[in-house]
């Protein structure tokens, strides 16, 4: 594996597979209509580690996160850091709009998240390492550089391990995925995500294993769980190790709490919601009619953290993903109106619920793209510099940190290493990132090496 270097990099695009595939949360329970499978999903998922100094941490100022990722490496030119003075090959083909901040403009595009600039903090110097996809989104999700000889847990499952559920709700959520690349690791893959799996702008949608069966009221759930219990509780009597079996009904019993708890089941529902909602989170089509997704999948991680859930994760691809080494133009006019429009809904949102000093949003791509516009009238890989976004949870509100030449190729002011930003969140969820999780064989690893917390990111 090499660092960083300044050749553009081009590549058939991101590769963002379901991490736990056949095992993703929306296949977990289907044994009638129970989740009695979903029980031996928890069982698998469970392991023996644990922290390093076994201690339960307090909460910080921030209770949850919601991590917006856009796969590909979205260009910081056409989003965060436009360069309306340089030149036409390096400036691109968007215009700009002002925000909220004085002299400070965003990419055309983000209109409304101009129009609540005061609420966010843009970091426009993030460096990173390599202009691999895979790599990359691998640094970014767990703060380590790729080794052959262990991989690393993601941030959402740090937070599940440390932090655990609540309220019945399970701690990590991908909506409706997380990238291959934000695994377990070394921790057990109970701290996992739970996927989602099905898209929450399809007017059906559903998670199937949250919601027991039609013919299944809520007398014959009781009585099937007692009957199970007697059955468990006979093997109790004749096992030899009956410490297995009790540690068996844990799991089972999470799976039951998550089927039987009407709060659970009305979190991933978006039943209820007014239709100011969703002039608020804004409802945009695809060239090919499709609805996009961003705007339920954001109302949708409001009403999981709300409920309980310490982190979830938000994939959004646009159109066809932000790789654009062509056609960046119609790939932004595209793809990023729903997202501006999604996101500013959802800071007002939090911000009108009491729910944005408690939990930080985050706006996460791998890498950003060359400061000079191809012959294909798209960006290439450029790991060097590039935007990431972070409000609420005591961030600092209205803050522009960090700065880049005048073709965004360099950070000039306050670089900000990935391990720093990520070592920034935990911090504001009360996580110290020079902390040790203990691996297997007893092998303690810091949270993320290197990384110290950005003071001025701090509100």
């Amino acid at each position: 594996m090499s660092d960083f270097n300044d050749k553009p990099q081009l590549c058939g695009g991101p590769v963002v597979p379901s991490f736990f595939g056949r095992r993703s949360f929306v296949q977990a329970g289907v044994l009638g209509g129970l989740g009695l499978t979903m029980g031996d999903f928890f069982r698998l998922r469970a392991g023996n580690v644990r922290s390093a100094n076994g201690a339960k941490l307090p909460e910080g100022k921030a209770k949850s996160v919601i991590q917006i990722y856009f796969p590909g490496g979205v260009a910081q030119q056409e989003t965060w850091d436009p360069k309306p003075e340089a030149p036409i090959e390096f400036r691109g083909p968007l215009g700009v709009v002002k925000t909220k901040l004085p002299g400070i403009v965003f990419s055309e595009n983000l209109s409304k998240t101009a129009a609540i600039a005061d609420k966010i903090t843009v970091v426009r110097s993030l460096t990173g390492r390599i202009p691999d996809h895979a790599q990359a989104t691998y640094h970014m999700f767990t703060g380590y550089l790729p080794s052959p000889a262990i991989l690393h847990p993601c941030m959402g499952s740090v937070v599940s391990n440390q932090f655990g559920p609540k309220n019945n709700m399970p701690p990590f959520v991908g909506v409706p995925n997380v990238p291959a690349q934000a695994g377990t690791g070394y921790l057990s893959s109970k701290f996992g995500a739970f996927e989602l799996g099905g898209d929450p702008a399809q007017r059906d949608f559903r998670v199937r294993d949250i919601a027991m069966a039609k013919s299944m009221t809520d007398e014959r759930f009781a009585a099937r769980r007692s009957a199970r219990e007697a059955v468990e509780d006979h093997f109790r009597e004749i096992e030899k190790s009956p410490a297995e079996l009790d540690a068996m009904d844990d799991f089972y019993g999470q799976a039951y709490k998550l089927i039987s708890s009407p709060e659970a089941r009305k979190a991933f529902s978006l039943e209820g919601e007014p239709d100011a909602m969703t002039k608020l989170y804004g409802e945009y089509k695809k060239p090919n009619g499709q609805p996009f997704g961003i705007s339920r999948q954001l109302m949708l991680a409001r009403r999981l953290v709300e409920a309980g859930v310490r982190f979830v994760t938000v994939m959004y691809s646009g159109t066809n993903g932000w790789d654009n080494h062509t056609g960046i133009r119609e790939a932004m006019n595209n793809g990023l109106p729903a997202f501006d429009h999604a996101f500013a809904g959802l800071i007002t949102d939090l911000e009108q619920r009491g729910l944005l000093d408690s939990t930080i949003v985050m706006v996460t791509s791998e890498f950003g793209r060359t400061p000079k516009v191809n012959e294909g009238a798209g960006r290439d890989h450029w790991a060097r510099v590039y935007s990431q976004v972070l409000a609420g949870g005591g961030i600092t509100r209205g803050n522009i940190y960090g700065a880049t030449n005048a073709t965004a190729a360099e950070a000039d002011q306050n670089p900000v290493t990935v391990e720093d930003y990520l070592a920034t969140v935990y911090h504001q969820l009360g996580i110290n990132c020079e902390d040790r999780l203990m691996a297997p064989g007893d092998r303690p690893i810091d949270i993320v090496r290197g990384g110290k917390h950005v003071e001025s990111l701090i509100g």
